[in-house]
C-alpha cells in the first residue's frame, strides 16, 4: 500500500476561519501545542454528506479545551458550520474529519497563558480503521503502557498528550503481530484499546469499563443506547484482566473503528457472534440516517 504523506495532498483545510489549501496549512516549529502537547481534537466521520452526532463532537471539543484551561475562540455553531463547509470544499460525503485546537507561538514555555487559541479542520477519506470485513475479529495484544489515574493527567479530556501513550503501546504490539494493544488502567482494570472503547458479552448481557480515566466516548455512547433498545442488559462496571477469558464475545467501539469484533486478546480467544453482529448492523444503519433521524431516536 502507497501511503499518501498527510502534508502533501491536494484539497482544503479550514483555518481560524479561512480555507486554507491543504500544503498551505502549516505550523512554526516553536508552536506551543508541539512542544508541550497544549492541543485537543475530535475525530468525527461523515456518511452521505452528515456528520454523526456532530454537535456532540463539538460540544466534546470545546470542553476538552476548557479543561485544558483555554476557550476555543469559536461558537459551537461556527463549528460546526465550519465542519460542514470542509467536507462540502473537499468535494467528500463519506470521510473523516479532524477539528484540533491548540496553543499558538506567542509563548515557549511551561506558562503559555498569553498564547493564541487556533482551530483547523481538515477531512479526508478513510475507510474503516480495522477494514471492511470487521466481523472477523481483530487480535489485542497487552500494552506495555497504562491508562494514568484521572488525578494525574486531564484524562476526561480528547487531549494530544494522552496519545502518546496509545502510540507505544501500538507500535509494541505491532512489532509482535498484534492488530492493537489492549490497555489496562493504572490500577491492573481492563480499560480500553489505544483508540477505542471496549465491551464484553458475558451470559449474554453487554458488560464495559467505567470510563473514569480514559474517554466516555460517543461511539461507546451510542452502542449502549442501542444495546437497551434491543433489550440487552448493559453493565459498566470494574473488570479484571482475570474475568476476560470467560466472555464469550468482545468487539471495540470508536469513531475510526466503528464496532469492530476482536478475536483474542492475549492468551484468550473469542468467536464474533449473534450480539456483536446484531450492534455492528445497527451501528451502520443509524450512521446512514439524517441527523434529525438520529435525534428522534435518541428522544
Amino acid at each position: 500500500m502507497t501511503l499518501i504523506p498527510f502534508d502533501d495532498r491536494d484539497g482544503v483545510i479550514w483555518w481560524d476561519g479561512q480555507m486554507v489549501p491543504w500544503r498551505d496549512a502549516r505550523l512554526h516549529v516553536l508552536t506551543h501545542g508541539l512542544h508541550y502537547a497544549s492541543a485537543v481534537f475530535e475525530g468525527e466521520r461523515a456518511y452521505g454528506g452528515n456528520i454523526f452526532k456532530l454537535r456532540e463532537h463539538t460540544d466534546r471539543l470545546i470542553n476538552s479545551g476548557r479543561i485544558l484551561g483555554f476557550e476555543v475562540p469559536f461558537s459551537a455553531e461556527q463549528i460546526d458550520d465550519a465542519c460542514r463547509q470542509v467536507l462540502a470544499a473537499n468535494n467528500l460525503t463519506d470521510a473523516y474529519v479532524r477539528p484540533i485546537a491548540w496553543r499558538g507561538t506567542e509563548m515557549l514555555a511551561v506558562s503559555a497563558q498569553a498564547t493564541k487559541i487556533h482551530l483547523a479542520i481538515a477531512c479526508w477519506e478513510w475507510p474503516s480503521y480495522f477494514g471492511a470485513d470487521r466481523m472477523k475479529g481483530i487480535r489485542l495484544g497487552w500494552a506495555p503502557w497504562k491508562r494514568p489515574a484521572p488525578d494525574t493527567a486531564p484524562t476526561a479530556a480528547k487531549a494530544s498528550g494522552l496519545y502518546m501513550i496509545g502510540t507505544l503501546s501500538k507500535h509494541a504490539v505491532e512489532a509482535e503481530g498484534w492488530t492493537d494493544a489492549m490497555m489496562l488502567d493504572w490500577r491492573g482494570r481492563i480499560a480500553e484499546s489505544t483508540g477505542a472503547n471496549i465491551f464484553f458479552v458475558f451470559d449474554g448481557a453487554l458488560h464495559t469499563p467505567v470510563p473514569d480515566c480514559f474517554l466516555d466516548g460517543i461511539t461507546r455512547r451510542t452502542v449502549m443506547a442501542l444495546a437497551r433498545r434491543r433489550k440487552l442488559s448493559v453493565v459498566e462496571r470494574a473488570i479484571m484482566p482475570e474475568e476476560i477469558g470467560a466472555a464469550s464475545e468482545v468487539f471495540l467501539a470508536g469513531t475510526a473503528a466503528e464496532v469492530t469484533a476482536v478475536s483474542q486478546i492475549g492468551e484468550h480467544h473469542y468467536t464474533p457472534g449473534q450480539i456483536t453482529a446484531t450492534l455492528m448492523a445497527d451501528y451502520e444503519a443509524l450512521v446512514q440516517m439524517s441527523p434529525e433521524e438520529v435525534a428522534r431516536r435518541a428522544a
